[in-house]
């Protein structure tokens, strides 16, 4: 639940994805961290984290529970995104 004083507050929504691992649609929340495939069981992870990685106030308004798998998920994606440069650097450099 988010505060009703919330500046940020966003509608819930549902966004439909496509699981890369058996190609089955994925139902997700947008206040959802992650979700799981039906089909096969494959974890999928919200990429539109919002205001919870930079409001004050996100813990109090989302609950300890929810700040901590959101802030979780941001960790992990961050970790992901700079692996990611870190192989394209290293290629880039065996190229040359």
């Amino acid at each position: 639940m988010v505060l009703s004083g919330c500046q940020g507050k966003q509608d819930i929504s549902v966004e439909e994805k496509i699981c890369p691992q058996c190609g089955h649609e994925i139902e997700i929340f947008s206040v959802d961290p992650q979700a799981v495939c039906e089909n096969c069981g494959f974890t999928i992870y919200n990429d539109s984290l919002n205001c919870v990685q930079w409001c004050q106030y996100a813990r109090q308004c989302v609950g300890d529970a929810q700040y901590e798998q959101l802030m979780a998920v941001a960790q992990a994606q961050k970790e992901r995104k700079q692996a990611a440069l870190r192989e394209k650097m290293a290629q880039q450099m065996q190229e040359q």
